[in-house]
C-alpha cells in the first residue's frame, strides 16, 4: 500500500527538500538503522518511513529512465521557472533550509553546443559497442566522460540518423561518418 498511496504536490516537494537537506547534513546519506527515512517522514505530514522509502525507490527508477533517454523532459516557459523558484524559496524557509536558487541551466540562456571531437566520437563508438544502443548513462560515465548522458543520447540520435540517411553521396562529410574506432 505504501508504494500506491497518493502524494500531493506539497508532500512531494516536502519529501524532495527533506531528502536533499538530509543528504547535505549527513556524512552517511543511507543513514543508520533507517533513521534517514524516519527523519524524512517526520517532515512529510501523513507519510511513514516506509512510505518515504518506497517513494524514494520510485524516484530512483524514474531518474534512471530519464537518464537512459526513455522519458522526455518537459519544456517549461520562463514564467513556470519563476513560479517554481518562488515556491521553492517558500518551501526552503518553511523547512528551515538555506535558500536554494534555480540551477545554472535555468538561469542561463540556451547556448549552442560544443562540437564533438573525433576522439570523443571514437570513445562513443567503443561505449556503443560495449553497452549497446540506449545505455547513454553508462557510455557517458565509462567512455565519453566529458559529455553528459543527454549529450551522448543527442549525439547518438544524430549518428544513427546519419547512418541511415538515404542520400549518402549528396552530403558533406561529418564526424558521424566515422563508424569504427580504427
Amino acid at each position: 500500500a505504501a508504494a500506491t498511496s497518493k502524494w500531493s504536490s506539497e508532500q512531494d516537494k516536502l519529501f524532495e527538500k527533506a531528502l536533499a537537506g538530509w543528504e547535505d547534513k549527513c556524512d552517511d546519506p543511507e543513514g543508520v538503522a533507517g533513521s534517514r527515512w524516519e527523519a524524512v517522514a517526520a517532515l512529510v505530514p501523513g507519510k511513514t518511513a516506509a512510505d518515504v522509502r518506497a517513494h524514494y525507490e520510485l524516484l530512483l527508477r524514474d531518474i534512471s529512465s530519464i537518464e537512459a533517454g526513455l522519458i522526455a523532459l518537459p519544456c517549461y516557459s520562463p514564467r513556470d521557472a519563476l513560479l517554481v523558484k518562488d515556491s521553492s524559496l517558500a518551501l526552503d524557509k518553511k523547512l528551515g533550509l538555506p535558500s536554494s536558487s534555480c540551477s545554472k541551466a535555468q538561469d542561463q540562456e540556451r547556448r549552442k553546443g560544443i562540437p564533438w571531437t573525433e576522439d570523443e566520437h571514437r570513445l562513443f563508438l567503443l561505449g556503443l559497442e560495449k553497452f549497446g544502443k540506449g545505455d547513454w548513462r553508462s557510455i557517458s560515465r565509462n567512455f565519453v566522460v566529458s559529455r553528459t548522458p543527454t549529450q551522448v543520447a543527442s549525439h547518438a540520435q544524430k549518428y544513427f540518423i546519419r547512418l541511415n540517411s538515404i542520400h549518402k553521396d549528396k552530403r558533406r562529410t561529418s564526424i558521424h561518418d566515422i563508424t569504427s574506432v580504427n
